[in-house]
C-alpha cells in the first residue's frame, strides 16, 4: 500500500462531504439563474414602489394645500355672511336667529 492512499481517501472522503454541503445548498436556495431573476424582479419592484409612493406623497401635498385653500375660502365666507347678519357678532346672529 502506497503513503499517498491514506490520503487519497481523506481527500475522496473530503470531497464527497463538500459535494453533500453544497447539494444540501443547492436544495435550500434553488437554481441560482433563479434567485438572480427574483432578486431582480424585487429590485425592480422596489423601485416601482419608490416612486409611487413619491407621486402619492406629492399629490398628498397638494391635496392638503387645496384643501386648506378650501377652509380659508369656506372661513372667509362665513365670515362675510356673519358680516351681513350681525357686524360679525356672533352672538347677534345666534339672537337674529332666535327671534324668527
Amino acid at each position: 500500500m502506497s503513503d499517498l492512499d491514506p490520503s487519497a481517501r481523506r481527500l475522496d472522503a473530503a470531497l464527497k462531504r463538500l459535494e453533500g454541503a453544497l447539494d444540501s445548498l443547492m436544495s435550500r436556495t434553488g437554481d441560482p439563474a433563479v434567485t438572480r431573476a427574483e432578486l431582480a424582479a424585487l429590485v425592480e419592484d422596489r423601485a416601482r414602489m419608490a416612486e409611487e409612493l413619491d407621486a402619492s406623497l406629492a399629490r398628498e401635498e397638494e391635496l392638503q394645500a387645496l384643501a386648506d385653500e378650501a377652509s380659508e375660502a369656506l372661513g372667509a365666507a362665513i365670515e362675510e355672511v356673519r358680516a351681513a347678519l350681525g357686524n360679525g357678532d356672533p352672538s347677534a346672529t345666534a339672537m337674529e336667529e332666535g327671534s324668527e
